[in-house]
């Protein structure tokens, strides 16, 4: 495997700086997947640009998360599912919901389950959901838009858990009390 620096404000590229700067702000410390991004600057603006226009849809925080967690699970990034494991705790998502996105079981509110079947397709199928895909997720009560913002979050997504794959990013002690394992078996 190749090894990667998780780089920190001191050591960071000029470019990534900024950036490191902004996130040690607003986590209190520089997560690791921040600082492997480091390496290079592009992708760490891009992915923090990209996760503050998500933050930005008509989707609520629980909703957001749910997009998240389940490109998470369904790409078996073990770093990622800690991380957004505590993110939504913090954040006040329903501890039944966490559970489901991390277990892979229903979520009790049927539209927030319409909502993780639907992203769910997205990643599964590639972006290529059949009609029957998309009606139930219209008909639970979203929108056309929603539809493209789970493809937005989908995307975020791969910016992470790939890094994370390749980097082998090493386990925040913020994120490691939620710490969780891939069952390779569900991984597409």
């Amino acid at each position: 495997m190749t090894s990667f620096n998780t780089h920190n404000i001191e050591t960071a590229p000029e470019g990534a700086k900024p950036f490191l700067n902004a996130a040690k702000s607003a986590y209190g410390f520089v997560p690791n997947l921040l600082g492997t991004m480091a390496e290079a600057p592009a992708i760490l603006e891009g992915y923090m640009t990209l996760a503050g226009i998500f933050d930005k849809t008509d989707l609520s925080e629980t909703e957001r998360q749910i997009i998240l967690m389940t490109n998470n699970r369904l790409n078996g990034c073990q770093y990622c599912m800690a991380a957004h494991t505590s993110i939504s705790q913090g954040a006040g998502v329903s501890g039944d919901v966490i559970n489901s996105l991390r277990t892979n079981t229903p979520i009790a509110d049927p539209k927030l389950e319409a909502l993780r079947t639907f992203a769910a397709v997205i990643n599964e199928k590639r972006g290529w959901p059949e009609p029957s895909d998309i009606e139930p997720f219209l008909a639970a009560g979203y929108t056309r838009q929603n539809i493209l913002e789970v493809i937005l979050g989908t995307a975020l997504k791969v910016m992470s858990n790939y890094t994370n794959h390749i980097a082998a990013t090493e386990l925040d002690a913020a994120f490691a009390p939620n710490a969780w394992t891939a069952d390779l078996s569900e991984v597409a």
